[in-house]
């Protein structure tokens, strides 16, 4: 028989991927939601199909079948009442970490809700029948298959790595009747490696780790990664929460914005992706990703993912290195490229106006060593972002969640845990005001310094490129929230009754006469607190010119 499989993307792309997975057993349950997923398999000699008419016996019997084979089973089920029936045996291949892929359809997802015949939410399941559930939507656009292969990928990869289990996919079906025959067409793979097994080739173009928000490097993870540098000619691709304080980190951000020049040098064959997610929105032109984690989890942050790597950074580093030992150190030519290119741009950084961009040059190097920094999220991370901070100055922002509440607390929740060290804290007005009421706290120490640049407004929604922009000043009263906190003496009053110093500057010449003793070293009393007023159309001026050096 030839093979014949559906038109409809989603389910190529299942069939696609479990064979690329090995899962070929499959206990089918008869219905009409599943017709086409099971026309197209029943056609491909690869799978090993099983008829049971119950659907609550057929997910046991699946339990039954893992166990002895050691191997995934999937369990094609229709949709509705026959999904409910398989929990009981979900719930057992949970707790036993047996591979059980329910596959189950349904049909249009907008329809849920909406009393549709047969149509009920199978988005929800007990916390103890799955490990991993997804919904594959009807694929009607580049970005939706992209969206749909990253979801199967991680679904599967849930069920074969990260101790296994059961997991559930719903794909959403309309009933096609055409099908065609010859060879399905790929979908991407993403390949789970483990320590253990054999690493993929590092080799060809060049390749860039990409660091994004990172807890603080051991010793070991940036020796091994200094030497991969060196035998693969590789970069580090980092921002002021990267810590990374070796030898080769590039922070590209005053390059890669630039409007008017397109280096070939932002292109890479293979892109290292570690830590968390980056506030600089830079987005790195690969050829391919490789995620390294110890979660292995599939995050696929640009579009681009081949393989997780499912172990320590150090280890991961440590094994390529081992891979080029008898490789002499090359000349480094590919970050010199780059290291170049970002100081020739700082060397040509043209008279800025006063403000968070003004500061942050000014500034910038002298954090003292040793000390950290928070920076608040967005206009203030990007404009710090464009500078290279002090050497040994670790720099930290809420880039999880990603929202303007907590920042301030945050800040001071780090410095509880060494009174000793310095910790500076760069803020807007808005970010600052919204968590304000934290300086009250008892626990607040000598060694907190605060700087707020006070434009009066949300200016984030006023910088050069977003896209509010357009809006002129109609964005001023609800969108950007002008006018609450701009108060020449608020601040002032509100620090010091809490016990602080205070500092203020509305010019350069009051900023450069006060800033040195902000950043000082030395070891005060009280903590600081140092309020710089900007204007908003200064802060989209700097921008615009620092985007527009070139």
């Amino acid at each position: 028989m030839a093979l014949r499989y559906s038109e409809e993307r989603n389910i190529q792309m299942l069939v696609y991927l479990m064979k690329q997975y090995g899962i070929h057993n499959v206990i089918v349950c008869p219905g009409a939601g599943n017709i086409t997923f099971v026309a197209t398999i029943q056609t491909d000699p690869f799978f090993h199909l099983w008829s049971v008419i119950d659907e609550r016996s057929a997910v046991y019997m699946a339990c039954g079948l893992a166990q002895e084979t050691g191997e995934p089973v999937c369990v094609s089920v229709t949709c509705n009442a026959a999904v409910r029936n398989a929990i009981p045996g979900m719930t057992e291949a949970y707790y036993r970490n047996l591979p059980i892929l329910l596959c189950s359809f349904s049909y249009n997802f907008n329809n849920i809700g909406n009393y549709w015949p047969q149509v009920l939410d199978e988005s929800v399941w007990p916390n103890d029948a799955q490990k991993f559930t997804v919904g594959i939507p009807t694929i009607l656009n580049p970005e939706e298959e992209w969206k749909a292969g990253v979801n199967l990928n991680r679904a599967i990869c849930h069920l074969l790595h990260q101790n296994g289990g059961p997991v559930h996919i719903v794909c959403e079906t309309r009933f096609s009747k055409n099908y065609k025959e010859g060879m399905l067409p790929e979908a991407p793979v993403i390949e789970v490696c483990t320590q253990g097994d054999s690493f993929p080739v590092l080799s060809g173009g060049p390749v860039g780790i990409y660091a994004g928000n990172h807890k603080k490097w051991s010793d070991v993870l940036t020796e091994e990664v200094d030497r991969f540098c060196e035998l693969y000619d590789a970069i580090v691709i980092c921002d002021n929460t990267s810590n990374y304080h070796g030898k080769y980190g590039i922070n590209p951000s005053i390059v890669w914005n630039q409007q008017k020049v397109e280096p070939e040098m932002k292109r890479f064959d293979v892109i290292i992706h570690i830590g968390s997610i980056s506030g600089s929105y830079i987005i790195p032109k690969a050829n391919r990703v490789w995620r390294v984690d110890r979660d292995g989890a599939v995050r696929d942050a640009f579009m681009k993912l081949s393989h997780v790597f499912e172990v320590e950074e150090a280890e991961f580093f440590r094994a390529y290195n081992e891979k080029a030992m008898a490789k002499p150190a090359g000349e480094m030519k590919f970050y010199g490229k780059w290291s170049n290119a970002v100081c020739e741009l700082r060397k040509n950084v043209p008279e800025l106006p006063l403000s968070n961009a003004w500061i942050a040059q000014q500034s910038s190097t002298l954090l003292p060593e040793g000390s950290a920094v928070y920076f608040a999220i967005l206009n203030t991370l990007r404009c710090w972002n464009l500078f290279e901070l002090a050497p040994g100055v670790d720099g930290y922002s809420n880039t999880g969640a990603f929202g303007i509440d907590g920042g301030l607390s945050t800040l001071i929740g780090m410095s509880f845990a060494n009174p000793e060290k310095l910790y500076f804290g760069i803020f807007g007005d808005l970010g600052f005001f919204y968590d304000m009421n934290a300086l009250g706290n008892r626990h607040l120490n000598h060694n907190v310094r605060i700087l707020v640049v006070n434009n009066g407004i949300g200016t984030e929604f006023k910088t050069y490129k977003h896209f509010a922009e357009q809006l002129g000043d109609e964005v001023d009263s609800f969108i950007a929230a002008q006018g609450h906190f701009n108060s020449p003496v608020l601040l002032k009053h509100y620090a010091q009754d809490l016990g602080m110093e205070y500092f203020q500057a509305a010019s350069k010449e009051e900023f450069l006469k006060v800033y040195s003793s902000f950043f000082s070293a030395q070891a005060r009393k009280k903590p600081l607190l140092f309020e710089v007023f900007t204007k908003s159309s200064d802060e989209t001026e700097a921008l615009k010119r620092m985007y527009n050096i070139l």
